[in-house]
């Protein structure tokens, strides 16, 4: 099975599927019009840093739900969900090392941990497609790819980084459609942050992402890129917090909003 044979299935199925262990695979294509999550789970001693990060940082970070202290339920976006079975794939990290990566994380819930769920760029996709606009993961069956870039966040407390970016390969005549399309959807990451010559952004090679999967980019295409919601797996590589959750690359929460509830006409 493909993640886009779940393209008609509702948002509780899927979760339902994941929570069994029946999907363990990245997300994008699943429950076509849904919205999907980037996690970050912290201990509460923490969670302000996070969450005035986030505020700062609102392109690759904006929050579309926040947990209470050791309850998993994310009670706007998804309520009976559970955050720490509901997600394909996690990482789970001591002291900025990923030491697991498990399909639930029950075993690492603790009563302090906050969950964060940030936008995710996989929801703006349909509107891409509606606008005939090439999706080439989606095409491929692949994740999207992904880079560390040279542009830097600002900081909050103890939490500091880079930006990382997703890549879709766009025909260089529908670049603007693609940037009027992403642009409705502020929530979940909005327009690009670059368009083109990936070096600009400290990328050296386009075909060698630093999470996900590569994508063939053909003649007459341009690699435009978007804010990531990934962007804190980086600052938790280079602040090293003694422990945090997140989600593995593309493997999302599928929350239960449609794309259409978060965009701006």
């Amino acid at each position: 099975m493909k993640a886009s044979d779940y393209a008609n299935s509702s948002p509780r199925e899927v979760r339902q599927l994941i929570r069994e262990g029946k999907w363990t695979l990245p997300t994008p294509g699943m429950c076509k019009g849904h919205v999907q999550g980037n996690l970050v789970v912290l201990p509460r001693d923490l969670a302000y840093d996070f969450l005035v990060f986030a505020q700062r940082n609102p392109k690759p970070c904006p929050i579309l739900d926040v947990t209470e202290p050791g309850d998993p339920e994310p009670k706007i976006v998804a309520p009976g969900a559970d955050i720490s079975t509901d997600i394909p794939r996690y990482r789970v990290w001591k002291d900025g090392v990923c030491i697991d990566e498990p399909t639930d994380v029950k075993k690492y819930w603790r009563d302090d941990l906050v969950g964060f769920l940030l936008g995710c760029s996989f929801s703006f996709e349909g509107a891409l497609l509606e606008a005939g606009i090439p999706v080439r993961h989606i095409e491929q069956n692949r994740n999207v790819p992904m880079y560390v870039t040279n542009i830097q966040c600002t900081p909050a407390g103890a939490l500091n980084g880079p930006v990382v970016v997703s890549m879709r390969p766009i025909p260089a005549a529908m670049v603007p459609k693609a940037v009027l399309c992403t642009g409705r959807f502020p929530a979940v990451h909005g327009s690009p942050i670059h368009i083109g010559d990936p070096s600009q952004i400290g990328i050296a090679d386009v075909n060698k992402p630093d999470l996900g999967d590569a994508v063939d980019i053909y003649p007459g295409e341009v690699p435009v890129f978007w804010a990531c919601g990934c962007t804190p797996q980086a600052a938790i590589m280079a602040v090293k917090p003694p422990f945090c959750i997140t989600h593995s690359p593309g493997h999302m929460f599928v929350a239960d909003p449609k794309d259409a509830d978060y965009a701006v006409f």
